[in-house]
């Protein structure tokens, strides 16, 4: 899903290593055995992009298929809640996947054990495709489901490769913020595929057959694109030189207990110091979503077509953010987009509630400001982490930040809106923010510095 990070630090390395910059990994080929920048640069981009497909064709399928589907003795509002009280369950799942994969990674290297994770996340998304539904398997099929989502969170923990770390940590010291940007374009790319192939079967079938097989394609499609992801990345841990430059970069696993105890807090400010980010995230994909499907008459494969448009805008953003981060510096930059998104959720109620135009605005002003925040937000700490703790704790501070910021968002946004009022949606998101600035203040190791 929510996939792992990318971070660019402000850290010198204490080792001898490679030198960044004009002379950092650019003379370094895959085609004779090493690892060019460009090749790890398309191991990140393909392999965040896989994983956010994934996350994403849960997300739509909790929306459009899953209360028919899984959860028909319920009324539309709870079988959604319901759905995503199960979409949350791979965050919960995610940071113990990661410490069991990093045992896996001390014993039997790191080969295995990306094998081993790409494989848990091809099976659990086709064995989503699969199953049967509740009318033929009865409560069984739900608890499959949930099994099935809990394996994919499990898996998504264990695919961290050190591959955005190892690309961050070659950046030239005034490019931090482009390489920490570059990951973080699998999450619109992601949305993107998920959302298009979905409209394209709302608009290609009826509903009764969109509800009986169409909506289990995309599920076909995301255990395809696991296969692709797998060996591109494959392709470069497999290399002696990639393992070469990591172990000169300490990007390897430490003991959980060591992390907890000796770097705990700083794994939680810099999960905090990305909340509001993370929150928008659902607050502009997911939960509108929802809430056109149960309150809007509105076509929802155009909707989703809207969706995608804003997507487009959030890669610029994105994009844009690594230009602004290199000049500010990220501490600015985040502490920034968190105040405009404080003030953007107050908009929530009158855009939502404005009608087809209040809700587009709504999704395109939205996405830009997730692509600009979230272009960052992954880089959050990194910058704290000695190198001994770096590779262990970009991993797990990406997993709080998702499970904080982002686990329960659709099902906390749904249903406050749905009882309470659109309004109180707005504080949820103001929460983030508010969050976040506090966070930063904390912690003043963000600037991207020479």
């Amino acid at each position: 899903m929510a996939g792992a990070a990318i971070y660019g630090d402000g850290t010198p390395d204490n080792k001898a290593s490679l030198a960044t910059g004009e002379h950092g990994l650019r003379g370094v080929h895959a085609d004779d055995g090493k690892v060019a920048p460009g090749d790890i640069a398309v191991g990140v981009i393909i392999g965040r992009a896989s994983e956010y497909f994934d996350f994403f064709v849960f997300a739509i399928a909790s929306v459009l298929v899953f209360p028919a589907v899984f959860f028909p003795f319920e009324s539309k509002l709870d079988g959604t809640l319901y759905a995503f009280l199960i979409f949350a369950f791979a965050f919960i799942a995610r940071p113990f996947g990661t410490v069991a994969f990093m045992a896996i990674q001390r014993r039997l290297g790191r080969e295995a054990k990306l094998t081993a994770a790409l494989f848990l996340l091809g099976v659990s998304t086709a064995g989503i495709a699969f199953l049967p539904t509740y009318g033929e398997l009865g409560f069984a099929a739900i608890v499959l489901l949930s099994l099935f989502r809990i394996g994919q969170g499990i898996a998504l923990g264990g695919s961290w490769d050190g591959l955005p770390s190892l690309l961050a940590l070659n950046a030239p010291p005034n490019k931090r913020g482009w390489y920490a940007m570059l990951g973080q374009l699998g999450a619109p790319l992601g949305f993107i595929v998920a959302a298009g192939l979905f409209s394209y079967l709302l608009m290609s079938l009826s509903h009764d057959e969109f509800l009986d097989w169409g909506w289990r394609y995309p599920f076909y499609v995301a255990f395809a694109i696991n296969v692709v992801a797998l060996f591109a990345r494959l392709r470069l841990v497999s290399t002696n030189e990639y393992e070469r430059l990591l172990e000169e970069r300490e990007l390897q696993p430490v003991p959980i207990s060591e992390m907890s105890h000796t770097q705990g807090r700083n794994i939680i400010i810099g999960a905090l110091a990305a909340l509001a980010s993370y929150a928008l995230f659902h607050v502009v994909t997911v939960f509108p979503l929802s809430w056109i499907s149960l309150y809007s008459p509105r076509d929802m494969s155009g909707f989703l077509v809207i969706q995608m448009i804003g997507a487009v805008l959030a890669a610029g953003g994105v994009v844009v953010s690594g230009v602004i981060a290199d000049r500010l510096g990220r501490r600015t930059t985040l502490g920034t987009l968190a105040t405009l998104i404080a003030l953007f959720s107050w908009l929530v109620p009158s855009l939502m509630d404005g009608g087809d135009w209040g809700q587009n605005v709504f999704i395109l002003l939205g996405f830009v400001l997730l692509g600009l925040s979230y272009g960052q937000a992954a880089g959050a700490v990194t910058a704290n982490f000695t190198a001994k703790y770096r590779y262990t704790g970009a991993a797990l501070t990406s997993d709080v930040a998702w499970l904080a910021g982002a686990a329960f968002a659709p099902l906390v946004a749904l249903g406050l809106a749905a009882h309470f009022g659109l309004a109180y949606v707005s504080l949820y998101l103001l929460s983030g923010a508010l969050g976040s600035l506090a966070a930063l203040s904390l912690n003043r190791a963000l600037e991207i510095r020479d």
